[in-house]
């Protein structure tokens, strides 16, 4: 089962209007926005203003009820553009889809319509010091007291942490030795009392920032839990199938534009007296990455084209996951050294674009943590386990 993925209605406008944004309002303040080390407020709303944050959502919260590929056609332009700006869609698609499923009434009213519009950003706090790729063992402590549950702990490695105005929290309230079934989910504004960030000295992903989030006593409404008490884990984590096929498209956006942009420079600049077009050395080069970057786009779109339909995609959603954020740093790389010394210096976005796809190879899942979702929807989890 394949997709032919622009079967049932005709994208091209969206594209159009992602693309114009993307090309007239991101382009330009990329590198500054690295030296800010911030998004900017003003234009993450302008892009909610234009429908371009999780369209996926309900119409009754300013969504427009469309495909999930609606927003995996959006981040790929967004990402052409400035990569980093794509996690402002990766956080909507990935949170609002949460609020929008486990969320109390109150809560989605509150929250949704805001971040759709872009008026608000939510950050996902799963992560923590001790490790994120096994986070069944988390430590942070989620107690009942009444009509409150009190949050004791610490997050690390949140993504957009000091520009969020609320966050997705996984917290520790059954056993320890309950592992996965002791988890539960819970929304907290991040200007309740108790909350504290720091954010870190990173290589690359600067205007995201990334950082820890420290809970003193926070006190959290208990209608605020997401999803059912103990089994937040396993109902919440569900839409990381959906975040993860839209961070490989982030990637191949990215990768695609250095490729395009190579394949323009190659034509005029000349070596011994000839095009470097003519060398095959490159052009081949080139066209390996075309190729591959192609199929792994169509791979990341056949994971969205299965949750529309609501069909598993488990395995399709981690292969999105591990393969293009790989692809794209190699074929960024690639477009660098053709660059020769030109693109060594900062004058030219490669080496940006390098240090900020290596991220995803370590962020929101390893590539070995997505090899091992793979090996267990193929074999069965009895198979592969110790």
């Amino acid at each position: 089962m394949f997709p032919t993925v622009f079967d049932s209605e005709d994208l091209t406008p969206l594209r159009d209007l992602a693309r114009k944004f993307a090309t007239d309002r991101l382009a330009p303040g990329y590198r500054a926005r690295e030296s800010s080390a911030a998004f900017g407020a003003d234009l993450v709303r302008e892009m909610g203003s234009l429908g371009l944050i999780a369209p996926e959502l309900p119409e009754e919260f300013g969504g427009l009820g469309a495909s999930t590929i609606y927003s995996g056609v959006i981040i790929e332009e967004i990402a052409r553009a400035d990569f980093n700006f794509g996690y402002v869609n990766i956080l909507g698609a990935l949170n609002g889809q949460i609020l929008a499923n486990f969320a109390n009434p109150e809560l989605k009213r509150h929250w949704l319509p805001r971040l759709i519009g872009g008026e608000v950003m939510v950050a996902i706090a799963l992560t923590e010091p001790r490790g994120g790729s096994d986070a069944a063992s988390l430590g942070l402590k989620m107690e009942r007291d009444g009509d409150h549950f009190v949050l004791n702990g610490e997050k690390t490695s949140i993504s957009a942490a000091d520009q969020s105005g609320g966050v997705v929290v996984f917290a520790r309230s059954g056993r320890p030795e309950d592992k996965a079934k002791g988890i539960s989910a819970i929304f907290v504004p991040m200007d309740t009392q108790g909350i504290s960030t720091t954010r870190f000295v990173d290589m690359g992903q600067h205007a995201v920032g990334r950082g820890s989030i420290f809970f003193d006593n926070v006190r959290v409404p208990a209608d605020h839990l997401l999803g059912e008490l103990g089994k937040g884990f396993v109902q919440v984590m569900q839409g990381f199938d959906f975040s993860r096929s839209l961070i490989g498209l982030q990637c191949l956006g990215t990768a695609r534009q250095s490729l395009d942009e190579t394949w323009a420079y190659i034509g005029q600049r000349k070596a011994f007296g000839k095009p470097l077009g003519a060398f095959q050395g490159i052009t081949h080069q080139l066209a390996d990455f075309d190729t591959r970057l192609e199929a792994a786009r169509l791979l990341c779109l056949n994971a969205l084209w299965l949750k529309d339909r609501g069909l598993h995609h488990v395995a399709e959603a981690a292969m999105a996951k591990w393969w293009p954020p790989l692809l794209a740093y190699e074929a960024i790389h690639a477009c660098l050294l053709i660059h020769g010394h030109a693109a060594w210096s900062v004058e030219l976005p490669f080496e940006q674009r390098l240090r900020d796809v290596l991220g995803l190879q370590i962020g929101d899942g390893t590539a070995h943590i997505m090899k091992n979702i793979i090996a267990r929807e193929r074999s069965g989890r009895e198979a592969v386990s110790a």
